[in-house]
């Protein structure tokens, strides 16, 4: 059993609910959508990543005989729900944002349309797949903002939370625009470019740093990079500059220097000049350490003459906004519209869709609509069909093509969401239609209730 793939992974209420379900015999189609209640005060905008995985997730869910007999085997559940598992398969629709769309507050990223029991099943693992992606892009994002132009590497796998997670944030930091990544499993499985250099320990395990240099440099001569802070940078930039004609003699031509410490600004500023100064102006600087949209924002302004960052722990595990208030919420039972009503978890009811206009003079983003999704309203339709009955209606795009509809997306931001700055906001208008259907919804729990005995 994989555990990544079991149906096991999930919370023990939904297999509670899929038997009080089954016993009241509600398995009409029911309607859930997953959105983010509101944005993080560091986010002006979200990119949506991880449909992928989910749509694998609800093509390949199944039980298997031993998973079956494990369940039983905890007499937690009647016989009459384990031989419902057995043959348990998601049939229903899908409707969705793609990934790599930006998205803002209460905006429906996905929506599910299948029989109570299956749309019940799925949240758990959904909101696991949409919600860690989608925050890892939305963080990739910002530094690919802070760095236009400039190479960004993932270099977070060892601080990930998990292996899943490490190798799914090299995916969503490709999506949102980084242009590879350290961990190997990603290019293995996705086809994102690896890159890779040196450690420490490499350069330490030597008696001399030039010694070192030499020896990865004979047996990894192709995209060659050095790192050089080990000890005294501006020391090692200056060996690097003796030793560049040796391996030039030899056919290898060093690519690049890596800084992953130090006060990077005046650092670099004087890296460069000692390579040019030895006649390796082409020799790049890659800089790392610590990183995130802040610092390498400072460093770009500044100027310094830092060609990529890689960046790691910010990154993989998004540590200024760990979590996104993601939800997955019953809009629609049995054809009728639903919604939760609690205090500061207010739902919008029914079936709903996203419509944004752009501005005239420049294109970019002008403001979004929320509605349901029968009206009819100008603007681009975000929220497109992606499964029928269980089945994928198109071929899935390719990372490419992903990537190229996330920088599109960037690229279209208004210009104050693009300062990444806190407090910026984008409008979302929600539509008088959904405004009365709501009402209508509360109405109709109004007189339920009364006539309750």
């Amino acid at each position: 059993m994989n555990p990544l793939t079991s149906p096991l992974l999930t919370d023990l209420y939904q297999l509670n609910m899929l038997q009080a379900y089954l016993e009241d015999g509600k398995t009409d189609v029911a309607v859930f959508e997953i959105f983010v209640r509101k944005l993080p005060p560091r986010r002006s905008f979200l990119m949506a990543a991880g449909l992928e995985q989910a749509l694998q997730f609800l093509e390949n869910l199944r039980f298997s005989p031993e998973e079956v007999d494990w369940l039983a085997g905890t007499r937690r559940f009647d016989k009459s729900l384990l031989d419902r598992l057995s043959d348990f398969r998601f049939t229903g629709d899908v409707h969705a944002m793609p990934e790599g769309r930006i998205f803002f507050a209460n905006e429906p990223i996905l929506r599910i349309t299948a029989p109570m029991p299956q749309a019940q099943l799925v949240e758990t693992r959904l909101i696991n797949l949409l919600h860690f992606q989608t925050l890892i892009a939305s963080k990739a994002a910002r530094i690919v903002l802070a760095a236009p132009s400039k190479l960004l590497v993932d270099f977070g796998l060892r601080r990930a939370h998990g292996a899943e997670a490490g190798l799914l944030a090299a995916r969503a930091s490709y999506i949102a625009g980084f242009a590879g990544t350290a961990t190997m499993l990603a290019e293995h499985e996705f086809g994102i470019p690896i890159c890779g250099t040196m450690a420490h320990s490499f350069v330490e395990a030597f008696d001399s740093e030039s010694a070192a240099f030499e020896s990865f440099a004979r047996s990894r001569p192709q995209n060659l990079t050095l790192l050089i802070d080990t000890y005294d940078s501006e020391a090692a930039a200056r060996k690097v500059v003796v030793l560049a004609p040796c391996l030039s003699a030899m056919g290898v031509k060093i690519g690049a220097v890596r800084l992953d410490s130090g006060d990077l600004i005046p650092l670099a500023r004087s890296v460069r000049r000692i390579l040019d100064d030895g006649g390796l102006s082409h020799v790049t600087i890659f800089a790392s350490g610590g990183l995130d949209e802040d610092s390498v924002a400072e460093i770009v302004h500044a100027g310094a003459p830092i060609d990529g960052f890689g960046v790691g722990t910010s990154l993989t595990t998004s540590s200024d906004t760990p979590a996104l208030d993601c939800a997955y919420k019953l809009q629609e039972y049995a054809g009728r519209p639903r919604r939760k009503r609690s205090s500061g978890k207010a739902t919008w009811p029914g079936r709903k869709q996203v419509w944004r206009s752009y501005a005239t003079s420049d294109g970019r983003m002008a403001g979004d609509l929320l509605s349901i999704d029968s009206a009819s309203h100008p603007g681009e339709q975000l929220i497109e069909p992606i499964m029928k009955d269980g089945r994928r209606i198109g071929p899935a795009p390719t990372l490419s093509e992903i990537r190229a509809r996330a920088a599109s997306e960037l690229g279209r931001l208004p210009q104050p969401l693009r300062e990444l700055e806190p407090g910026m906001t984008y409008p979302v208008q929600i539509a008088e239609a959904l405004v009365t259907l709501a009402a209508e919804v509360d109405n109709h729990l109004a007189q339920s209730e009364r006539v309750q005995p």
